[in-house]
């Protein structure tokens, strides 16, 4: 498959299946099938929870203003996605995470910000950083295995303390990355494993194991282990990306970043041909803080063009 194709299924199949999942957030599973019996019939993008049919929520919003940095930065300039993290945040959009939040508002500097907040909270493994991972994943698929790794850890130490939520970005990052090789991410999983911290090494491959079901979770699917497990799972379990959203909207509970991760694995691995056009259509990005901007399929195809030229490594604004 073209390599482009599975960019932009990456980028746009994340945005459709945070789009679906979002009237379902916090809801009971089985929800999205119950409304809709008979796949392929139409009239999933129906919105409800605030959201206009077809809207992303900021789970696509900061995917977008992560892609825009690389882009007109030539690179990964941290201070910079974190600034633009700060003007959507002060802006009100209609959903943010409390973690997310406290930490683009609490004054800190954008490398303190984050590990403040873990040393008071001790809690900081959200899937909030995995969830905007796409687009990044995308941009540093070409820049090879450690390259993509360490840039997914870098982005997520931006807002989430904690390392087992940078973990879970980098194992997504890579799988994207295998996947553009035309290579299967779940045969790859092992040598993924591997590379994880081994402090957190454990958690993720009991998450990650064929066997493994979301209803064996020992947290809610809103931690970055076992969301990104739900993604992995419906992956695993389904043969197309419809069957695959399905799924991961139907287990309830953070409905539409398990299903934007879903839908950028899933994306990656059927190609942007494989996602319905009756999803993609109605598809929009709201920015707020930026003017009143809204994406629509063709920007984010023309973003995932863009993204996957590869990055200028830009080192300076990194931390150690």
């Amino acid at each position: 498959m073209e390599r482009i194709l599975r960019a932009a299924g990456a980028v746009v199949g994340s945005a459709v299946g945070d789009a679906l999942g979002a009237p379902f957030e916090f809801g009971p599973p089985g929800a999205f099938s119950a409304r809709f019996s008979e796949p392929g019939a139409g009239g999933e993008m129906c919105g409800g929870g605030g959201w206009d049919p077809g809207e992303a929520t900021d789970d696509t919003q900061m995917a977008v203003l992560v892609a825009e940095s690389l882009l007109e930065r030539g690179g990964l300039d941290l201070p910079d996605i974190f600034a633009r993290f700060q003007r959507w945040a002060s802006s009100e959009p209609k959903d943010i995470g409390l973690q997310t939040e406290d930490v683009l508002t609490n004054g800190m500097p954008w490398d303190l910000a984050a590990a403040i907040h873990f040393q008071v909270n001790q809690r900081a493994a959200g899937n909030g950083s995995l969830m905007r991972a796409s687009t990044s994943a995308v941009h540093f698929a070409a820049a090879g295995q450690e390259a993509t790794m360490e840039a997914a850890l870098r982005i997520a130490a931006l807002t989430h303390g904690d390392r087992a939520a940078w973990e879970g970005t980098a194992i997504f990052h890579e799988l994207i990355r295998v996947t553009f090789e035309d290579l299967d991410p779940l045969a790859a999983l092992p040598d993924v494993l591997a590379l994880v911290h081994p402090d957190h090494r454990g958690r993720y491959a009991a998450v990650l194991a064929p066997g493994w079901h979301p209803e064996q979770a020992t947290e809610f699917n809103g931690a970055v282990w076992p969301c990104l497990g739900s993604a992995v799972w419906a992956l695993r379990t389904t043969t197309s990306f419809e069957d695959a959203i399905r799924a991961a909207i139907d287990l309830g509970g953070d409905t539409d970043t398990v299903a934007a991760v879903t839908g950028g694995l899933a994306g990656a691995y059927y190609g942007l041909d494989a996602i319905p056009a009756r999803w993609t259509q109605p598809l929009h990005v709201p920015l707020p803080g930026f003017d009143g901007r809204v994406l629509h399929l063709p920007d984010l195809l023309h973003l995932a063009e863009r993204l996957i030229d590869g990055p200028g490594m830009r080192q300076a604004s990194q931390p150690s």
